[in-house]
């Protein structure tokens, strides 16, 4: 089994206790080889958790030959930037989301991975949560008949004010939490050959930055289903993460549990059209009223391992592109619409910047 040597820039949450973490539980795969961070403290710690080489600049690795994959994990507004030049530069790369801030930034990120003859990837791990998972599932098994409507809540309350909530940072929750839930959206819009519809609306709540922490978006294509994305920071009773209303039944549930029903169309009682006023047997007036058969079901997820799960996933995908050739599950040019459908919802959200 080949082990790629991985270089990660930025000790951060997502490099540290996303990255990090998961690589040093793999190590017949994976060797952490090289860390970047600008802070000392940060080199230092890294150089004691991985046994690793350490630098303040990611342009050191550029002597480094026998790198395998540069995974990006610095700030959000220099993401585009670096994955750019380390393209350039020959390597392999793992963007952190967000990948860039529009569309015609992530268009010129592929075109660099194209000029290079290297992988550009894009790391939006939800992709493989098994919550959403278990969405597909029962989407595909058509119980619930055809989709109308799918509404999707990442909601809670909380006050922000680290760089997650400036603007000049490239921050806020639709370009910080939004990749995840967008993706999800957009994948199960299945709409990547158009570009769906987008109205949005943008608050600042309770963040301490000039960025948005509320987002409600529209999404629409022809022939899909409508669906109704939140990010709340001032939900303070945050009730389900997807709710899903079709044409069979429905579904509601957490990233935790879910459940649904379902009832069988062949097993409805028959039923046609009756223009005149419905009357009983004694001629009063009659609403429509029938006895359907539910079938419910239910899920609940496998505890802590969600998180765990869906990283190694999207890893296994990233070890097969690398080592066996096989196509990205998640491609750039998928994030590309995605990225494209957050910067229309800020163009209609244009907010006050604050100064830096």
């Amino acid at each position: 089994m080949k082990k790629l040597k991985i270089a990660i820039i930025g000790q951060g949450r997502s490099g540290r206790d996303i990255h990090g973490h998961y690589l040093k539980t793999d190590p017949e795969r994976y060797e952490i080889a090289a860390v970047v961070d600008a802070l000392e403290d940060r080199r230092v710690r890294a150089e004691q958790e991985y046994g690793c080489a350490v630098y303040a600049d990611y342009r050191e690795l550029f002597e480094r030959k026998d790198l395998d994959l540069v995974v990006n994990a610095s700030f959000s507004h220099q993401h585009r930037d670096i994955t750019i030049d380390l393209l350039e530069h020959g390597f392999n790369v793992l963007c952190e989301k967000p990948c860039a801030k529009t569309a015609a930034d992530v268009q010129a990120m592929i075109d660099a991975g194209r000029r290079s003859g290297k992988m550009f990837a894009i790391f939006q791990q939800s992709r493989f949560a098994p919550y959403f998972e278990q969405i597909k599932r029962v989407l595909a098994s058509g119980v619930l008949g055809r989709p109308v409507q799918i509404s999707i809540a990442f909601n809670g309350y909380a006050r922000r004010w680290d760089w997650q909530t400036c603007q000049d940072f490239n921050a806020g929750s639709l370009y910080n939490t939004g990749p995840h839930p967008v993706d999800q959206a957009l994948n199960l819009l299945d709409y990547y050959e158009g570009t769906p519809e987008v109205l949005c609306r943008m608050d600042r709540a309770n963040t301490f930055g000039d960025a948005e922490d509320y987002v409600k978006l529209i999404l629409t294509a022809p022939e899909r289903p409508l669906i109704d994305l939140e990010i709340s920071s001032c939900d303070a009773y945050p009730s389900f993460t997807y709710k899903i209303h079709g044409t069979q039944g429905g579904l509601c549930g957490s990233q935790t549990e879910m459940k649904w029903k379902y009832f069988d169309p062949i097993e409805a009682p028959a039923q046609k059209l009756i223009r005149e006023p419905l009357r009983d047997e004694n001629g009063l007036p009659l609403y429509c009223s029938e006895k359907l058969i539910w079938t419910e079901q239910s899920w609940v997820s496998d505890g802590p391992r969600t998180f765990t799960y869906a990283v190694k996933k999207y890893y296994d995908t990233i070890y097969a592109h690398l080592t066996e050739g096989t196509p990205l599950v998640v491609t750039p040019e998928q994030v590309k619409q995605q990225i494209d459908v957050m910067d229309r919802c800020h163009q209609q959200n244009p907010m006050p910047r604050m100064d830096a």
